[in-house]
């Protein structure tokens, strides 16, 4: 039999788009031989749809989707995602399924077991999981058929009680297939593949494995859709951040002698999250060159889908001479045109000399429009209103923030004018601690770097350096400054990023605590100081805009925090 696997870009909700970029794929597929095409999770209506699927009428434009596909599956057969009603009147409504279509006809169905509901997923709230588990035939060939997390609970320490292939193996499969939705960060594609190889090896059964890709606001799928043959060999891998698909023989995947039961299992419930925890080892782990490639690939497919599939055209960024919004800049560039990214300047009395002719040099090596609006004046209005409540009391922190915020309101001004989307420029770090002003530098309706930490940050700029020489060099050697006072820079604020970063890192993706934290080396002080900060700005980064999630814990959706505790104070 041969399969042609299919990696697509959808778009949530948008199913005449979908079914047409489906329906284009399967004629494709007829036309080269092939005998099955398949496709990714939820492919018919996008992924993740979450509270739309409670929406009757979105269910019923699945199902219609589903059957203007299956009148088109002749001669070949289909398998898609999407969602389908439980027909019994216990538990949730809807199955997240497999379908296999053929000749007009739903013939096949598996659905999903393991919903899983850590992190961004909440496939529980909406799902009811698989209560029974059964081969799909085609061709002569029995299928085990299975969604994404169902080939994931294997393992020293599996997460659920039930392995849905162990189920499926009593039935005497030939083929495992397995069509997913599978987001991307920087530690998620080693993981992929060796639980994939896990279960090949495992069941001695060749897997065709399809992933989605393209990005769906703030999540990022990465592709890389893979086949592996029963004995463990990667036979097929599919380009990554990018829609590709591949012919396979299924008859090709089968060897000549068993694979052995001795396999190594390298992988448990940590598989989830990135495994270094040595001090030491973090910062180079973050931001060696194979995480920082795959890190600029997402952002840049990141920035594109938001802009497409909302109907949006042009960009707006401050772009303040520093590694920030230089980055931010770059990743905008590439990811819409240069024409279509406007940088702008705002110098304070603050500001150096030397952060107006950066900012200007690189929008000048980039070819992208720039405009400079100095807020001097603006913020001398402002001071001149609150003079008679501010009583002439000391400079602070009121002060440097309404320059800030005065950048903020230039900013949106332009945007509003000529309906462009403000990019958002701030860091992980600076999110993590509170390192910004709400309603100024925290504006924005998307935020490019927001899940990078600064060694992140300066580590992306000497990479995209490394292939064109475009961030000037002051940019990456001067002290980071927020520079809203006179001679003001980061290290004034914050502990040495190098430092920072680790903390939180440990605290935010390990999940560590502090005694954790201070047990590996670092001073109990400090860390007790940085964690307070984490924790009493949660109200700040609940304001924020959407974040292009690039690690294993991003700021937002996927991390649930009160705003209201104790913990730590």
């Amino acid at each position: 039999m041969k399969v042609h696997l299919s990696q697509q870009n959808y778009h949530i909700g948008n199913f005449q788009l979908n079914r047409e970029k489906i329906l284009v794929e399967v004629e494709y597929a007829k036309s080269n031989g092939a005998d099955l095409v398949v496709f990714s999770e939820l492919s018919v209506c996008g992924y993740p749809a979450r509270d739309f699927l409670e929406f009757e009428d979105f269910v019923v434009q699945c199902e219609s989707t589903v059957q203007e596909i299956a009148n088109r599956a002749v001669g070949i057969g289909v398998i898609v995602g999407a969602p389908t009603r439980n027909p019994i009147k216990e538990g949730k409504d809807l199955f997240n399924s497999a379908l296999l279509l053929h000749e007009g006809k739903i013939i096949g169905q598996a659905n999903k077991t393991l919903l899983p509901n850590y992190d961004v997923f909440d496939e529980y709230r909406y799902f009811e999981p698989a209560y029974q588990w059964k081969v799909v035939e085609f061709k002569g060939k029995r299928i085990a058929l299975t969604i994404c997390e169902d080939i994931w609970n294997l393992g020293d320490n599996p997460l659920y009680r039930i392995c849905p292939m162990d189920e499926l193996m009593k039935h005497s499969p030939d083929l495992m297939i397995n069509i997913s939705a599978s987001p991307f960060d920087y530690d998620h594609d080693d993981d992929r593949k060796e639980v994939i190889r896990m279960n090949v090896l495992k069941y001695q059964l060749p897997m065709l494995y399809c992933n989605a890709v393209g990005s769906q606001t703030e999540i990022v799928f990465d592709g890389g859709s893979l086949v592996y043959a029963a004995s463990g060999e990667l036979k097929c891998e599919l380009k990554y951040f990018e829609e590709d698909s591949c012919l396979i023989d299924s008859e090709s995947l089968y060897p000549a002698t068993p694979a052995s039961d001795n396999f190594p299992i390298r992988v448990g419930k940590d598989m989830r999250v990135a495994k270094s925890s040595n001090p030491d080892q973090i910062i180079n782990y973050l931001t060696n060159d194979h995480n920082i490639d795959q890190v600029k690939s997402a952002l840049v497919l990141g920035v594109r889908d938001y802009f497409q599939k909302m109907g949006f055209t042009k960009a707006i960024l401050g772009s303040s001479g520093g590694i920030d919004s230089a980055v931010a800049l770059c990743i905008a560039v590439e990811a819409l045109g240069a024409e279509n990214v406007t940088a702008i300047l705002m110098p304070s009395q603050f500001s150096s000399e030397h952060s107006v002719s950066d900012a200007i040099a690189l929008s000048r090596a980039l070819g992208n429009p720039y405009h400079v609006v100095p807020i001097a004046d603006i913020y001398g209005s402002f001071m001149d209103a609150l003079q008679p409540l501010f009583q002439k009391s000391p400079f602070g922190i009121a002060e440097e923030n309404i320059q800030s915020r005065s950048r903020g309101n230039v900013l949106m001004a332009i945007a509003n004018k000529y309906g462009y989307v403000l990019l958002n420029t701030s860091n992980k770090s600076e999110l993590a601690t509170g390192y910004g002003t709400l309603y100024g530098d925290m504006a924005g309706g998307l935020s490019i770097i927001g899940d990078l930490y600064k060694s992140q940050v300066y580590a992306l700029a000497r990479f995209i350096n490394s292939k064109q020489p475009l961030i000037p060099e002051p940019i990456l050697s001067k002290p980071p400054s927020a520079e809203l006072r006179p001679n003001q820079k980061d290290s004034d604020s914050l502990p040495d990023y190098v430092v920072l970063d680790r903390i939180l890192y440990l605290y935010i993706e390990r999940r560590k605590g502090p005694q954790e934290i201070i047990q590996s080396g670092f001073d109990a002080a400090l860390v007790m100081h940085v964690l307070k900060m984490v924790n009493v700005n949660e109200y700040k980064r609940n304001q924020f805009c959407p974040i292009i999630r690039v690690s294993t814990k991003a700021f937002g959706i996927g991390r649930r925090m009160p705003i209201v505790a104790r913990y730590l104070s």
